[in-house]
């Protein structure tokens, strides 16, 4: 029996981001138990990249996505690159290791908007609130970039033991699919890790 470390360091890595402000979480849970609680995990944050995990059960269930290395899409000059590994082709397994934008809403683009919000209900993903920067119109492409969609370090939490348990309303194959392309590392005494991290801001127009 495989023992698992999965997204504990998530909320960590996430609220951390936001020291300069004076906020911060520690929070991690074992068997759908909260087991170590530390900081302000009931303020909402945007939840930036770590959103990616939402995105792929989307688009695993819809059949956007097809397994860890297909599709594979080719960047294009339009596209937002902050990174060099941005500009490069992406499939499934690099667009969470290399954390880019771009592939994120081509995804959320193929959705589009009516089953982009169904999704974000049916998840019970936060605040909800896909409208994006104010005036904008850019929610598909924006809403959880520092932008109007926020979720608490508790309630990621409480999403992830969705995911590990198999019980979010997607199929599950879409949570298998996911949960493979997280995987991060083998540790010692049989332990694997999985996870997203996360870099953000409470303020508007920065993107990860």
């Amino acid at each position: 029996m495989h023992r698992i470390i999965f997204f504990i360091f998530i909320s960590l890595i996430m609220y951390n981001s936001h020291a300069s402000t004076n906020i911060a979480c520690f929070i991690a849970s074992e068997k759908n138990h909260i087991i170590k609680q530390e900081g302000n995990c009931s303020k909402r944050h945007a939840p930036c990249s770590t959103f990616k995990i939402a995105i792929s059960l989307m688009g695993y269930n819809e059949g956007i996505l097809i397994d860890e290395n297909i599709p594979e899409f080719s960047f294009k000059n339009n596209y937002t690159a902050y990174l060099e590994s941005w500009k490069q082709p992406q499939n499934p397994t690099t667009w969470i290791k290399n954390s880019c934008v771009w592939f994120s809403r081509i995804i959320t683009k193929k959705l589009g908007q009516k089953k982009f919000k169904d999704y974000i209900i049916k998840f019970n993903y936060g605040n909800k609130d896909i409208l994006g920067d104010k005036g904008k119109n850019n929610g598909l492409t924006n809403s959880w970039l520092s932008s109007s969609l926020q979720i608490s370090p508790i309630e990621q939490i409480k999403f992830l033991q969705k995911l590990n348990n198999n019980t979010l309303p997607v199929s599950l194959k879409a949570q298998k699919l996911t949960r493979n392309i997280l995987f991060a590392k083998e540790l010692i005494n049989g332990w694997k890790l999985y996870g997203k991290t996360d870099t953000g801001s409470d303020s508007k127009n920065q993107q990860n």
